[in-house]
């Protein structure tokens, strides 16, 4: 199986491809169950969008005029725009704002910098972890809270819910849905050329994490965060929502067009699987904790001292002893299938140890790729072990995240 059909079928799982878009998923009942759409779903079409339902909601695997391997790998060489308007936005506003959000996440928000953020998780008292997200901590006196799709309500119920406990204490906070807004990732190696012609600020001296308000084009009352999902340098637009089509048209034709190109859900997770960057629901949910996620960074200094967040005691506890599992990269040593999720990982002797999470052929790499998680004892860097994939066993290696190098810009 050639690279290109081995990537496409990969995403069969990702839904049904909506040949007629107009047609709606029916439930078990028999019911009409409507997926949502983004801002931007008729510019999908437009532009030639094979559209899939991911998460609730009709979103492009990839568009017409490139595969999901040239995407990727035009992503990694000049840039693309990616739709990721999706995913929820939240504002935290209040004096008590950095207590609130720090009795639900891990991380020390409260020490951020203004205009910077950091990754970070939600945690519930068992350690597990309920939703990845980035927090900012912006200088308009809110926090900027972005987080995935497909855990939007809970995210939001769980938000509320404290809200609400900690109004009923007297302190000053309030959660904001961002309901007016798109938001646009502009991810690879050209962005900074590419979106300083569009900014009147320095991107050089706007490092990875930052986050300001300003113009794009003439489009006012934008927010760039310098992130992305797909370990290259890039940013993430929050733009308002009647405007959202209209900035990635302009991004498209800048260059006349060569340099930035649309992609789509197939090329952001092979680009992200390559980055060694976790999916929630594949390879992080409620049962796995940050320790065992490999994402022990995301408790800073200050949260460990005070142990005042969710699931403090069993992740300090982790962090001190040491998990019984561990996240994994893993490239198997021969061709064939690619290991996806759920394969089950063994030892030399047949033992199980572990299952895969996420996998795929790296387009960069021309390699099977995967991650998951197998025995701590059992992790370390050059192990070799055996993935069952479609009833065969196969050999592969444990190797070192990310399976590429990162390209975030620091200062």
């Amino acid at each position: 199986m050639n690279a290109n059909k081995s990537l496409n079928k990969l995403f069969k799982n990702l839904g049904k491809i909506y040949t007629n878009p107009s047609k709606h998923l029916a439930s078990a009942n028999g019911a009409l169950n409507q997926p949502e759409k983004t801002c931007l779903y008729d510019f999908h079409l437009s532009h030639g969008g094979k559209i899939v339902d991911f998460a609730g909601w009709l979103m492009p695997v990839q568009y017409k005029d490139l595969s999901i391997q040239e995407s990727h790998i035009h992503t990694r060489t000049k840039c693309s725009l990616f739709d990721v308007s999706h995913m929820m936005q939240t504002k935290i506003h209040g004096k008590d704002r950095f207590k609130f959000f720090e009795s639900l996440i891990v991380s020390d928000v409260a020490g951020l910098k203004p205009d910077s953020g950091t990754l970070s998780v939600f945690t519930n008292n068992n350690g597990g972890i309920i939703d990845d997200l980035i927090v900012s901590n912006t200088s308009k006196n809110y926090l900027y809270v972005v987080s995935n799709a497909g855990c939007s309500e809970k995210d939001l119920a769980h938000m509320k819910n404290a809200e609400h406990e900690f109004k009923s204490k007297g302190f000053d906070v309030t959660v904001e849905k961002i309901e007016d807004r798109g938001l646009l990732a502009l991810q690879g190696p050209a962005m900074h050329q590419l979106l300083q012609q569009c900014v009147n600020f320095d991107l050089n001296k706007f490092a990875f994490m930052n986050t300001a308000e300003g113009k794009v084009f003439d489009i006012e009352d934008c927010r760039i965060t310098r992130c992305g999902y797909t370990g290259e340098d890039g940013v993430e637009i929050s733009v308002p929502i009647n405007r959202t089509a209209e900035l990635a048209d302009r991004l498209l034709a800048l260059q006349n067009g060569e340099t930035c190109k649309l992609a789509g859900l197939g090329a952001r997770d092979t680009l992200r699987l390559e980055a060694g960057l976790c999916l929630y629901g594949n390879d992080i949910d409620d049962t796995t904790t940050p320790i065992e996620a490999g994402l022990s960074w995301t408790v800073h200094k200050r949260r460990r001292e005070e142990k005042c967040f969710p699931g403090a005691d069993i992740i300090l506890k982790q962090l001190k002893e040491k998990p019984s599992k561990r996240r994994v990269g893993l490239k198997l040593l021969s061709s064939g299938p690619s290991a996806r999720q759920h394969a089950k990982i063994f030892d030399n002797n047949q033992n199980e140890i572990g299952e895969v999470t996420s996998g795929c052929l790296s387009p960069l790499l021309k390699q099977n790729i995967s991650m998951g998680y197998v025995q701590t004892g059992l992790s370390k860097i050059g192990t070799r072990i055996m993935v069952e994939i479609r009833k065969k066993t196969y050999e592969a290696e444990i190797v070192k995240l990310p399976f590429v190098p990162t390209h975030y810009y620091q200062i």
